[in-house]
């Protein structure tokens, strides 16, 4: 099966057949979603299984099916993410997916960008982990000086969408990130302040995510300026184990009307524009699930939906200054 990722299918199989398996799920994240069927008849052909694949959305460890197809399957593959400290009613096998994709194009156009500083650190997402002694070698090799840490929940250099530990009070000039996409060098830019480069090997190129940054901080302070005017909430909580936080979301109805607003919690799985569409009599709503959802999604919501951090600052509990993205510690309520 030919895949710009390692689906890593002969470990499968070999887990499928200790066990002794007959039903199995399957899940992948979007990115991944398109190598399901494939994935499914190849391992119900070469092990007799019968294989579930779920079809919903997935957006990381979390985001897993264990529960809804616990009755169903003695083994859940999921597929494209690192294992995270939840429970699990049935044994998960994450398979990481690793890209296959070339990085040394994108490296070397760092390069130029990274001139000026010489220690630095780096970070990256599960697909590119493998890789990080390779690209630290080929830094070292040029020049630099180079830092990579682990963090809480997380492995050496890697950064969640909703964690970023392992790039926090790290003594270094300026931050590599190696991958696609700008939300975790943005998250970097904000936890940091310190310049972030990203070798993107997917285009082959390298670019710095300043512009990008700003124009999100000017889109989130609009949000914010527009939710000081609301007077009634939604308190969004998730109800995935691994973002399901409603200690902190009667913290915040507590805090809300505390100030002499209105707030209700709206509990649902999955977080979307439609979805809140019911709830428009509410002025601003605040999101203690997954932390992209606000930031990604900002423009195609009706009304202001802001993080816990950004809440603090429309009740003046945080200064302008001292903005940050929202992050989720696993294990807390």
């Amino acid at each position: 099966m030919s895949s710009m990722y390692d689906l890593d299918l002969k470990k499968v199989i070999k887990r499928i057949k200790d066990i002794n398996a007959s039903v199995i799920g399957l899940q992948f994240p979007e990115g991944l979603k398109i190598h399901a069927s494939k994935v499914a008849e190849q391992l119900e052909a070469e092990t007799g299984v019968t294989v579930i694949i779920s079809g919903d959305p997935c957006f990381g460890a979390c985001d897993t099916v264990d529960r809804k197809m616990a009755d169903f399957v003695d083994i859940l593959i999921h597929y494209g993410h690192t294992a995270l400290p939840l429970n699990y009613p049935v044994p998960v096998m994450f398979i990481e997916a690793y890209s296959k994709v070339e990085v040394i194009e994108s490296l070397e156009e760092s390069l130029k960008l990274l001139q000026e500083y010489h220690k630095v650190a780096l970070a990256t997402t599960t697909q590119h982990l493998h890789l990080l002694n390779d690209v630290k070698q080929f830094l070292e090799e040029n020049g630099k000086e180079v830092v990579v840490e682990s963090g809480s929940s997380t492995r050496l250099g890697q950064v969640l969408g909703c964690n970023f530990s392992s790039i926090k009070n790290i003594d270094a000039q300026a931050y590599l990130y190696l991958g696609s996409g700008n939300f975790h060098p943005l998250g970097i830019k904000l936890f940091t302040h310190k310049p972030v480069v990203i070798a993107d090997p997917y285009r082959g190129e390298a670019r710095d995510i300043e512009k990008f940054a700003d124009r999100i901080l000017r889109i989130r302070f609009a949000r914010i300026t527009k939710a000081r005017e609301a007077k009634k909430w939604g308190i969004l909580v998730s109800s995935k184990e691994g973002q399901y936080r409603m200690k902190l979301a009667r913290k915040i109805k507590e805090n809300l009307e505390n100030d002499g607003k209105e707030a209700l919690l709206i509990m649902m799985e999955n977080i979307s524009p439609d979805l809140l569409l019911p709830f428009m009599d509410l002025d601003a709503f605040v999101v203690t699930a997954c932390p992209r959802i606000a930031i990604d999604d900002s423009q195609m919501y009706k009304k202001p939906l802001l993080t816990p951090q950004e809440l603090e600052i429309v009740l003046d509990k945080r200064e302008w200054d001292d903005y940050q993205l929202d992050e989720i510690y696993f294990g807390e309520e």
